[in-house]
């Protein structure tokens, strides 16, 4: 998963940065309102966890800027703020959920998984797309009965893929997805490629169809044959 955490209090932020990443996904920081709002212009997240005090402006700003530009992101707010008005007050502007801190990370996890899977996956544990089942808490996936060993990078396209099946991905985006901000410094995808090589094989060698169909000098597109 590509999450955003935007929080300005250090200790916080690192500590819930470590446990992210240690959990396998890609998250990017921002630590005042001005750079918030510019991560949230460049970039796409699945998730974006937002607190409320910040340096420059209060993050019910950014929730309105995000609603404003029409972004698809899942927004868990984390703050110290208790109150009834402001829990109200986020939801309202379209919040999907509201964490007070202090919390437990494992807690602050269960709360990300359970977003994302209401945004992208109806709030369904287990994802299917024709032969193809993915356990999302279980990060397993499998063809019929056959389980997949993907390494990360390929979970997570495969992921991606089936949250954006019938469109058409530009290899930018792709990059940007899995790689977050540090993709501007590359400006050669051909590593994308080898990663949806690797991934079309394991899904037909497993006996599944081959949905990943390459665009020509666009990118691809993932859709039932």
């Amino acid at each position: 998963m590509k999450i955003l955490l935007i929080e300005d209090e250090e200790p916080l932020r690192e500590s819930i940065v470590s446990y992210l990443k240690g959990e396998g996904n890609l998250c990017e920081v921002a630590i005042d309102y001005g750079g918030a709002l510019e991560k949230i212009n460049l970039y796409s997240y699945d998730c974006i966890l937002l607190d409320l005090n910040l340096p420059g402006g209060d993050g019910l700003k950014i929730l309105r800027a995000i609603k404003k530009m029409n972004k698809k992101e899942g927004v868990l707010i984390i703050s110290a703020r208790n109150s009834l008005d402001d829990r109200l007050n986020g939801l309202d502007l379209g919040a999907d959920d509201y964490l007070v801190k202090p919390f437990h990370l494992s807690e602050l996890k269960a709360r990300i998984m359970a977003v994302i899977r209401r945004k992208n996956f109806s709030g369904n544990n287990v994802i299917s797309f024709n032969e193809i089942y993915i356990d999302v808490m279980g990060m397993e996936v499998k063809v019929r009965d056959k389980l997949l060993a993907l390494t990360k990078k390929e979970y997570d396209l495969l992921i991606y893929f089936i949250s954006n099946q019938g469109k058409v991905i530009a290899k930018n985006a792709i990059a940007e997805h899995l790689w977050g901000d540090e993709i501007d410094l590359s400006d050669d995808f051909d590593f994308i490629y080898t990663h949806i090589k690797n991934l079309r094989k394991k899904l037909v060698e497993a006996g599944a169809k081959d949905y990943i169909k390459s665009m020509y000098g666009v990118g691809y597109k993932f859709e039932a044959i």
